[in-house]
């Protein structure tokens, strides 16, 4: 399978945002010592690196490695939590805003990629991970509403 013929840009952006993600889910966990958000916090963890195993197949085919970097906005959007929570009172709410765009903008790049011009099996995936993103952002969405 070749796919020098498509731009993998959108795919390994979705990546990055994707892992950092996941970093950003570790850290809220540790944070945050409720067990029933932990629980959920594992759940996001386990679909985000589920769906980053599924596409770094195509960047793999694509580039001959992986694509291991994070977001520099998820990053950012990390350290400005840490000083938020040092200010304001409500740690948890804090965390839970901050993921819930977090998943934000894991929708808009997924929504990017999925508007590129990729192979049909990486459309296939891309379009079988907007299912699970979406019921992650949802659930997170539901979270962020229920301890405002």
């Amino acid at each position: 399978m070749s796919l020098s013929n498509y731009d993998m840009s959108p795919v390994k952006e979705l990546i990055k945002v994707l892992n950092g993600g996941v970093e950003f889910y570790k850290e809220a966990k540790e944070e945050l010592s409720d067990n029933t958000l932990a629980t959920i916090f594992n759940k996001m963890i386990t679909e985000k690196t589920r769906a980053i195993s599924e596409l770094q197949t195509y960047v793999l085919i694509d580039e001959g490695e992986i694509e291991d970097d994070s977001d520099l906005v998820v990053t950012m959007r990390e350290k400005y939590t840490k000083l938020l929570t040092v200010v304001r009172a409500d740690k948890e709410h804090t965390y839970l805003d901050q993921l819930e765009e977090v998943e934000d903008r894991v929708l808009d790049k997924l929504s990017a990629a999925m508007e590129a011009s990729l192979p049909e099996p990486c459309n296939i995936a891309l379009s079988q991970i907007q299912i699970r993103m979406q019921a992650c952002h949802d659930e997170m969405k539901a979270l962020q509403q229920a301890s405002a």
